[in-house]
């Protein structure tokens, strides 16, 4: 039987440590194999493997400096700590902890990366001028892109907020949706709405759209126009064709920065159309000023059952491939 003991002096941080019912112990129990039990301020880490008590223990080090930094611990911080121990990262916990706050939602609430990739994308949007974020749903692609531009907005760096998305139905399905033109593309267009809610309040969205401070609309909107001072963000780009990529990539104009989502195992486009995303990536990976970040299902920050479906899928796709290719 191996051990270690974690001092921990302050009884709230220990509380906080353990979790409503020692929840947050019993998910590092279960992971590593092991027993965790406080005896005053030292927490005894108690297991059969020597390896998993060390992990174990740097995960406690971990949640520690998640703790310290006055966040709170969840199922999907806690599950991230673990997955970035088990991987031998658990160094890069600490800067991760130590993440500056992007905004403040309308409801008080602070936004800041969760994972190392949501990170390193924040800070690529500092740097660059046009940023590319790809990978699967509930990384935060948007929702951080939106947060990074309502932060820009109110630091008076740009003067306009720009969010678009293709209508991959623009066509007949969309004709038969009451309404007018816009009506027709708002439920595109929710999610992005969402975002800005959250962040903005609905009331200060409306106020700031009516000034054409901030506006939501489908790509098609986009064709002919110089867009300077703005920081524009187009989602869901793997529906893109490739025309309409280098459309709005060419739009941007002086003191704009551009941000581009999308997941390309999501792609709805027509057989044999081929993804703008997909192939701006491809051509514009070594320019200057733009980057391309790729997020993987650690990144997630839904539910824990969100990662694993998308394993699933990725599991699905690799054998399907290899399939393909004995035959």
């Amino acid at each position: 039987m191996f051990e270690q003991i974690v001092n921990i002096d302050d009884v709230e941080t220990m509380s906080s440590l353990f979790g409503s019912f020692d929840k947050n112990v019993s998910m590092l129990e279960k992971e590593f194999n092991v027993k965790v039990i406080s005896r005053g301020s030292d927490m005894k880490i108690t297991g059969d493997s020597e390896s998993d008590v060390e992990k174990a223990a740097k995960a406690v080090g971990g949640l520690l400096a998640i703790i310290n930094t006055g966040q709170a611990l969840n199922d999907q911080n806690i599950n991230y700590v673990m997955s970035l121990t088990k991987d031998g990262d658990e160094q890069k916990i600490t800067s991760l902890a130590g993440s500056d706050c992007i905004c403040i939602t309308a409801k008080g609430k602070p936004i800041r990366p969760k994972t190392l990739g949501q990170k390193n994308y924040v800070e690529s949007i500092k740097r660059n001028t046009v940023v590319f974020g790809v990978g699967p749903a509930g990384t935060g692609k948007t929702y951080l892109a939106v947060a990074m531009a309502v932060n820009a907005f109110k630091a008076k760096q740009i003067s306009r907020i720009i969010l678009t998305r293709p209508a991959v139905e623009a066509g007949e399905k969309l004709g038969f949706l009451p309404g007018d033109l816009q009506s027709k593309v708002d439920p595109y267009l929710r999610p992005l709405y969402d975002g800005l809610f959250d962040m903005l309040g609905a009331d200060t969205f409306h106020t700031l759209s009516e000034k054409g401070a901030i506006e939501v609309a489908p790509l098609a909107y986009m064709r002919g126009r110089t867009l300077d001072d703005s920081f524009i963000i187009l989602d869901e780009a793997q529906n893109t064709t490739k025309e309409q990529m280098k459309m709005f990539l060419t739009r941007f104009g002086f003191n704009s920065k551009i941000v581009v989502t999308g997941d390309i195992t999501q792609i709805d486009l027509p057989e044999g159309k081929r993804s703008g995303l997909v192939e701006a990536t491809r051509i514009l990976k070594n320019i200057e000023g733009i980057d391309i970040c790729r997020f993987t299902e650690k990144d997630v920050v839904r539910h824990r059952l969100v990662q694993e479906i998308i394993k699933a899928y990725e599991r699905n796709e690799e054998a399907r491939k290899r399939n393909e290719h004995s035959n």
